[in-house]
C-alpha cells in the first residue's frame, strides 16, 4: 500500500526498488562528509595515530561541560604533546536556548585565529550563567547574538569585532556548526560531556570526570604506547 502511495507499482523489480531507496541514502551520506576532520585541536597540535587521542563533545552553556573542562585540561597538560592530543567538538544541546549561537561563535573565532578558540571556550564557561535560558528569556535573538559577539571579541581581540559580526552572517559558519552536531550524532553522542579515547566511547557519558579518573585511563595507555 505504501508503495502505491509513493507511485511505485507492485510489479516493479526488487532490484530497482533497492536502487530507488538506497541511492538517496548514499547521496545524503556523501553530503555530510566534510573537507577536514571536525573539531578544534588543543594547542594547535595535529592529532595523529602516534598519540593517544582524546575527543570531547562540549556544549558551551552546559554546566557539566564547564565542570568537565578543568580536570581534562589538567590531565592533558600532565603529558607531553607527543603522548596525548585533544580535540573538542561542539555539540549544542537543543534544550539550551543559546547553545547553537555560542557554538557558532567558537567556529567563527577558530576561523579568525585558531589560537583563540580555547580562550573563548573558557570565557563562555566562566561567564556561562548569562546565557542560560532564564537569563535570556526576554531577549531577542539579535540581542543574544550581539552579546555573544562582544564576548567573542574578548578572546580574539576587539579589532576583529567586525569579522565576528560578519561570521554570523556567513552561512558557512552556520553549516559548520550544524555539521559538528550531526557528526556527534553519527558517533552516538546524545548529551554533554561525552568523551572518546582513541575512538572508543568512555562510559558515563554526560557526566564530568575528575583528574584522577583521567590519569587512571591515560597512564596505562601511555605506558603501552611507549612499550
Amino acid at each position: 500500500m505504501a508503495l502505491l502511495k509513493q507511485g511505485i507499482h507492485p510489479s516493479t523489480s526488487p532490484l530497482l526498488l533497492l536502487f530507488i531507496f538506497i541511492v538517496p541514502l548514499i547521496v545524503e551520506a556523501q553530503s555530510l562528509v566534510q573537507p577536514k576532520y571536525d573539531g578544534f585541536v588543543y594547542k594547535n597540535k595535529p592529532a595523529s595515530t602516534d598519540t593517544i587521542i582524546i575527543e570531547a563533545f562540549f556544549d558551551p552553556v552546559c554546566p557539566d561541560s564547564r565542570d568537565a573542562w578543568p580536570p581534562l585540561k589538567q590531565a592533558v597538560h600532565h603529558y607531553t604533546q607527543a603522548s596525548v592530543s585533544l580535540i573538542v567538538h561542539t555539540f549544542p544541546l537543543p534544550y539550551h536556548d543559546n547553545a547553537f549561537v555560542t557554538s557558532r561563535a567558537l567556529h567563527i573565532v577558530n576561523n579568525i585565529n585558531s589560537s583563540a578558540t580555547y580562550n573563548l571556550l573558557e570565557i563562555f564557561f566562566n561567564d556561562q550563567e548569562r546565557f542560560y535560558n532564564a537569563q535570556t528569556l526576554n531577549n531577542s535573538r539579535a540581542s543574544v547574538v550581539n552579546q555573544v559577539t562582544q564576548v567573542a571579541a574578548k578572546a580574539v581581540g576587539k579589532t576583529h569585532l567586525s569579522a565576528i559580526r560578519t561570521g554570523f552572517l556567513d552561512r558557512k559558519t552556520d553549516l559548520a556548526t550544524r555539521s559538528s552536531f550531526k557528526y556527534g550524532c553519527s558517533r552516538g553522542v546524545y548529551g554533554t560531556p561525552f568523551f572518546f579515547v582513541n575512538g572508543f566511547l568512555l562510559p558515563d557519558g554526560g557526566s564530568p570526570m575528575d583528574y584522577n579518573k583521567w590519569r587512571s585511563i591515560i597512564d596505562p595507555l601511555v605506558g603501552k604506547s611507549k612499550a
